[in-house]
């Protein structure tokens, strides 16, 4: 896996991946940015988020779950110090379907954060305290 990113100006750069797409990344105004795209560390959010959502709604199918949508909302809480780490990160999985079993969802959730979640993992072993919980919509 290779990335490219490339400094545009001031706090922008764009970000291109091997698989042949692009963001463009840039900080508030307040530190010479001119707030004109997505912030590095939202990206690690929507990391973590984008990573488990694909793992659970893989597994509740697997599982022969009839699941029609699954909304991951991320929230992270970072040390007030320089790096500004990430020191907590929730999920809050809101998850729809004709008749799913709140065992098998919570069965996935669970899978994707202790086997299969690359993401969530990660942090995990950098000492990223993760949670999460879910409810049915």
């Amino acid at each position: 896996m290779k990335v490219k990113i490339r400094w545009i100006e001031n706090a922008m750069s764009l970000g291109e991946s091997g698989s042949g797409h692009a963001v463009v990344m840039d900080g508030p105004e307040d530190s010479g940015g001119r707030n004109m795209g997505i912030r590095p560390m939202e990206m690690m959010l929507l990391s973590v988020g984008g990573c488990s959502s694909f793992d659970v709604v893989s597994i509740l199918k697997k599982s022969r779950q009839s699941v029609t949508s699954c909304e991951a909302e991320v929230t992270g809480e970072r040390a007030d110090a320089i790096p500004a780490v990430f020191e907590s990160i929730h999920l809050h999985f809101k998850i729809a379907g004709k008749d799913l079993s709140a065992k098998h969802v919570e069965r996935a959730i669970n899978l994707s954060s202790e086997k299969y979640c690359s993401a969530t993992i990660m942090m995990v072993r950098a000492g990223v305290k993760v949670t999460h919980d879910y409810e049915l919509v």
